[in-house]
């Protein structure tokens, strides 16, 4: 590439920051004011104070998906091809924690992984004396293993690989009972029409589990379009599928970018 290369921390990169979240948040309907800092990792950090409440999902010192998809879309906006990569991280009501980079944590990886030999081999040597009197004492006569009915695993570890899943799986929110309100189910049944109508995929996220449950009741009967839940913890959401799903015109898909995507 000939010519100086564009620096993304340079003199108008912190204005840059500011306009853009400025006017990402005015479309949004939640205006902000910003604190600007350089962070200890050399990214630039940005607390979000909003001015007449925060967003949906959005609790002070605290992240989220809707923090986590601004970040993500705004650093997008700011790394393009031939620009030199600096990171804006966003906090809601309070700088965010730095966090540590992917080489970082590959890097200690391996020191991690070795403590545990270390300390089982400390433990071994620290207890030579009792060996012999375990091999003095009659050793009781070997036990068959319970099997289970169909010969296969032992029982008891068949018993536990059947309740591992459970632990990690989401509860089903079509079963929760939730208080209806008719507005949120006429506005969740007209989503669903224009998602079978238009064949678009839609989402929501950030929601709490009653709220899931009240728009997976409300969808009941919309024909043309399937509505489920999924995903696990905070990244949990109930996304819209069409039926006859349409492609999106052209007009509207984003430019390519060969850049990776931000480590948000």
């Amino acid at each position: 590439m000939s010519g100086a290369q564009v620096v993304a921390g340079g003199g108008d990169f912190r204005p840059r920051v500011e306009k853009l979240l400025t006017d990402i948040l005015g479309l949004m309907g939640f205006p902000a004011r910003l604190d600007l800092q350089d962070a200890t990792d050399g990214s630039l950090s940005v607390a979000l104070h909003f001015e007449s409440g925060a967003p949906p999902g959005v609790e002070p010192g605290k992240r989220s998906q809707v923090l986590d998809s601004l970040q993500f879309l705004l650093n997008k906006m700011l790394h393009r091809p031939g620009v030199e990569r600096r990171w804006v991280m966003l906090g809601a009501g309070a700088h965010p924690e730095p966090r540590p980079r992917r080489d970082a944590a590959a890097a200690q990886q391996p020191a991690a992984a070795a403590a545990p030999v270390t300390s089982v081999a400390q433990v071994a040597a620290a207890t030579p004396a009792q060996q012999p009197a375990r091999a003095a004492a009659p050793a009781p006569a070997a036990q068959p293993q319970q099997r289970n009915a169909r010969g296969g695993q032992p029982a008891q570890q068949a018993a536990k690989q059947v309740q591992a899943p459970a632990k990690s799986a989401e509860a089903d929110e079509r079963t929760l009972q939730v208080e209806e309100d008719p507005v949120f189910r006429e506005a969740v049944r007209k989503l669903a029409e224009k998602s079978a109508s238009l064949g678009r995929f839609y989402a929501f996220a950030a929601m709490k589990t009653e709220d899931r449950a009240r728009v997976l009741k409300a969808v009941e009967g919309v024909g043309g379009v399937k509505v489920a839940a999924e995903g696990e913890g905070r990244n949990r959401r109930v996304v819209f599928t069409p039926a006859k799903p349409a492609p999106m015109p052209k007009r509207s898909l984003l430019p390519d970018d060969d850049e990776d995507d931000v480590d948000a």
